[in-house]
């Protein structure tokens, strides 16, 4: 059998490398003669990087650029040699929640200025291909600390130059903004943004409102939000002449989505869409007889451009079953046989506390894993 290991990441346990082994391991120990391609996934969140350098064979460049609160941070980011010479970041690199502790949490404080650095490093050695992937963010600047390290010019009501990092609390602050600066090397480069939100930049399902709170904001924080990126938005609109505000995933990553858009001319696309591009997972799956993939919690929400979808979209196609496996089952996964998913699988196996569960992840995928093996080949023999 040639079967397909093309798991997620189970967020905060496993990566999507790690589980794509421990399937295996649970693979070999029931069918040894099997021949497996692991191709681990991402939908342009956490592990969106580490999957397309390993799929793709590219390599790593570390960097110090600006974290979130302004002090240095320690960051990398993929370049798929043998794609073109393309660069991959992860905004969580530079502006990601895990770099704030959680007593400073609060996105009128943090900055995108980080990501800014990331891109002009990339442009200095020669890249001009950009996939950035805007999971995990600990900011709420609408791309202006990006767009400020970028040579983008904040004025401020006395009409002169913002000196200090650009973040939600100084959008208020902004009275003009001036792109002529902006890095003249960034016109000759494409950017392509994994997203898989569709929330708009403003109002009740906005950046603000929706993802607010999670970073650190309180009522008073988000009214404050709110009003500093209605008004700053329409600065950057005028200064861009690109109107974004109301594209679906412009709210992603607290408005980055809209200032990629509005800066840099980005095209947002459904991130596990790019992996499985870039991955070259159609070619692979042709004349598979299995897929097992899975991540940490499946449920309703699956269906709504996932990575499960996405793989299970592409398996369809090509009339190839997919077997998935899941750290904890919600409601609605009925909605999964729908697009493609045959089954799903949770990997406890006993009652336990979710700190278990995720400190033995590894062991439980691949017990789980042999039990899928188990049954398959229990029907194979059978018929």
């Amino acid at each position: 059998m040639k079967i397909i290991v093309a798991p997620d990441s189970f967020k905060g346990s496993i990566s999507s490398i790690n589980a794509c082994q421990a399937i295996t391991r649970g693979i070999q120990r029931v069918m040894p003669e099997a021949y497996i391609i692991q191709i681990p996934m991402a939908d342009g969140g956490e592990g969106t990087v580490e999957a397309l350098v390993n799929a793709t064979k590219g390599e790593y460049r570390k960097i110090k650029v600006c974290g979130p609160l302004s002090d240095k941070v320690d960051a990398q980011y993929g370049i798929l040699t043998k794609n073109g010479n393309m660069a991959v970041i992860e905004i969580a690199q530079a502006a990601g929640l895990p770099l704030v502790p959680e007593h400073k949490r609060n996105p009128l404080n943090t900055t995108t200025y980080g990501l800014g650095e990331i891109i002009l490093d990339a442009v200095s050695i020669g890249l001009k291909r950009f996939i950035i992937g805007l999971g995990g963010s600990a900011t709420n600047d609408c791309g202006c600390g990006m767009a400020q390290s970028l040579g983008v010019v904040f004025q401020d009501h006395e009409w002169k130059p913002i000196h200090s990092l650009m973040n939600g609390r100084t959008m208020g602050n902004v009275s003009l903004v001036d792109a002529s600066g902006l890095n003249h090397g960034l016109k000759q480069c494409e950017f392509i943004v994994a997203c898989d939100v569709k929330n708009p930049l403003l109002g009740s399902n906005g950046a603000t409102y929706t993802y607010g709170p999670q970073k650190g904001a309180s009522d008073a924080d988000l009214t404050e939000l709110e009003a500093n990126m209605s008004h700053v938005i329409g600065h950057i609109e005028h200064a861009t002449q690109r109107q974004v505000r109301d594209i679906e995933g412009a709210g992603a990553a607290g408005g980055l989505g809209a200032g990629l858009m509005a800066f840099l001319d980005a095209k947002l696309k459904r991130g596990i869409d790019i992996v499985l591009e870039h991955s070259g997972f159609e070619e692979k799956i042709k004349d598979a007889d299995l897929v097992i993939t899975g991540e940490g919690k499946v449920d309703h929400t699956t269906v709504q451009g996932k990575t499960l979808s996405g793989i299970a979209a592409c398996a369809k196609q090509h009339h190839v079953p997919v077997i998935a496996l899941a750290g904890s089952v919600g409601s609605g996964t009925e909605d999964l046989y729908d697009i493609g998913i045959n089954a799903v699988l949770p990997i406890c196996n006993e009652p336990m506390a979710l700190e278990t569960a995720m400190a033995n992840a590894e062991e439980l995928i691949e017990a789980a894993s042999m039990r899928a093996l188990q049954i398959l080949k229990s029907v194979i023999n059978s018929a």
